[in-house]
Order: C-alpha cells, then structure tokens, then sequence
C-alpha cells in the first residue's frame, strides 16, 4: 500500500511539473473583456460590429452544428463563421474541439492556425501549419470552398496551397525569411491558378528582396504577365506587374484601385520602399496602415510586425 501511495504521488508530482511548464511555455495573456488580442504595439485590439447578414449565417452555422456535431465540415464552418464575426479567440476554441474530435484532420489545424495568426500568436499558428503539413503529405489536394463568394462563384483556393501559404506568412510576420521562403515555395507547387501563383509570387518577391536576393527576385516573376486569368487577387497581381516595372507607382495609389485594395497594396508599396532603402516613406505608409481599423488583415499585421521591429521608439 505505502509502494503504491508513493507511486501515485510520484504521478501527480510529474504531471503538475508537465503543466507548470505548459503554463511557462504558452502563458495565458491577460485580456480585458471583449478584446480579441493585443497589437505587436501593445494595443488592444476589438472587433467591429458584425452586419446582419453575417450574423444570421452564424447562426444557421451554430444550429447546424449542434444538430450534426459529428460533421467535421459542420463544425469548420461554425468555426468560419464564428472569425467572420471578429471572434477569433471563440472560433479558435471552436477549432480545438474539432481537432480533439478529428485528429487527423488537416483543416481543423488549417483553420486553426490562420486564427491564431488574427490574434498574433504567431508560434502557435506555426505548430499548427507545421503539423498540417504532416497531415496532408501523401494526400490529394481539394478546393476550400469560399466563405465569402468572389465576383465568379468559383473558389480559387486549396487545402494545401492555404496551409503552405499561412505557414509562409507565419514566419514572414516573425521575421524567419528562411522558412518563410521553404513554405511559400512549396505553395508555389500548389498552386493550380493564376490566383495562386500570383498570391505565392508576390510574397516570394517580397522575401527574396528583404534577403537581399534581388536576382532571384526578379526571375520568380517572370510566370507572371498583365493577362492572367485573377479572379480574386487583383491586388497581388497589380503589384508583381509593378515589381516587373510593367505599372507605374501612379497606378497603384490611384484611389479608383487602391481603395478596393486597401491594406495589401499599401504595405506592399510601403515594402518596396523599406528594401529600396527609403525607411522614411516606408515608415509613413506602414503608420497610414495602422491607424485604420482593418487589423486583422494579412496586410495590417504585416505593416504592424515590421514597424514594431524596425520603426518602434
């Protein structure tokens, strides 16, 4: 009996040492009620009033959920409608119990991960995408259907084109262009459309010049020509066009364009001018971009990890 208390204790000892240093590893941020997630500034960020349509999609997701919580796709898309409403961190505990119930389901980690991007925790969406990776190999590919509908109805993206593409953008937003560029290059074979290879080639260009490999830069751009067939990524297509010098500045700040574009272009001009070496304008648009509301756009967080980095007094 004394053997087996001793032993029982020795259990309880490991197992509350394994959980301290849980807690030491991810430490729960403190948040104040409602906020979504603190800025790479220190901000507390919220979401915005979500539209009535969004909110009834949400809804119907939720039911459909609750009477079918068998359904892995039910539970994704309850999960995807919960992050439409600017609820990333109740989307992200969406997303955990469906990796509970379906371990080996790369999209639960998918979906996941692009969460934990939104409230920027980057090294959590990065295990996430990372372990996706393993999940997919050796499997078929499939087309993600669109939450939000383009102009076409025609989905343009892939299981594993999205999670090679956010793993990609995880290690951009941490500075690591050296796996960044590992994963948008396998995205890159991924891609089945002028979308993707346009999304893949813009942020490849963007790495292979903050490397300082302006050469290499300039040949992933040469797939890319003004009559490709984009139904979505306009915005990244216009601006590899103005990396292959095929635009003009002019065009791209238009406000016809620029304000459909919004963030993406912005901080892709904003980079252009950080890697030709005008800090100064670069550090002008990355400010323009944060002082809009949009933070939970690719471009916003990009804008916001490079000026905390480079440009934060």
């Amino acid at each position: 009996m004394k053997k087996l208390l001793i032993l029982l204790f020795g259990i309880l000892f490991i197992f509350s040492s394994c959980l301290k240093n849980a807690e030491k590893e991810n430490p729960a941020p403190s948040l104040p009620e409602g906020n979504q997630a603190i800025s790479l500034l220190g901000e507390a960020l919220y979401s915005s009033q979500p539209s009535e349509g969004d909110l009834e999609k949400y809804d119907s997701a939720k039911l459909e959920y609750q009477s079918n919580s068998g359904s892995a796709d039910a539970l994704i898309w309850y999960g995807r409608r919960t992050a439409y409403l600017g609820k990333y961190r109740e989307a992200i505990k969406i997303y955990t119990e469906g990796i509970n119930k379906f371990p080996e389901n790369a999209r639960m980690y998918r979906h996941r991960g692009h969460r934990y991007i939104s409230i920027r925790e980057f090294d959590n969406a990065i295990q996430d995408f990372e372990h996706a990776v393993t999940l997919i190999q050796g499997k078929e590919n499939e087309i993600e259907p669109d939450g939000r509908p383009n102009a076409r109805n025609i989905p343009v993206s892939t299981l594993h084109g999205n999670i090679w593409y956010h793993l990609g953008l995880a290690y951009y937003l941490k500075n690591d262009m050296e796996n960044a560029l590992k994963a948008y290059q396998n995205d890159i074979l991924a891609a089945q459309n002028d979308d993707n290879l346009a999304s893949a080639t813009h942020w490849l260009y963007m790495i292979f010049r903050r490397l300082g490999r302006e050469e290499e830069a300039n040949k992933v751009l040469e797939p890319i020509h003004a009559d490709m067939d984009i139904i979505e990524n306009m915005a990244y297509h216009k601006l590899c066009l103005f990396y292959k010098r095929e635009i003009p500045l002019d065009f791209l700040t238009d406000p016809e364009f620029s304000s459909i574009m919004n963030d993406a272009v912005a901080y892709g001009i904003g980079n252009w001018y950080f890697y030709n070496g005008s800090r100064d304008k670069a550090k002008e648009i990355f400010e323009k971009i944060l002082s809009t509301k949009s933070w939970a756009s690719f471009g916003f967080i990009a804008a916001e990890a490079d000026f905390a980095r480079d440009f934060k007094q």
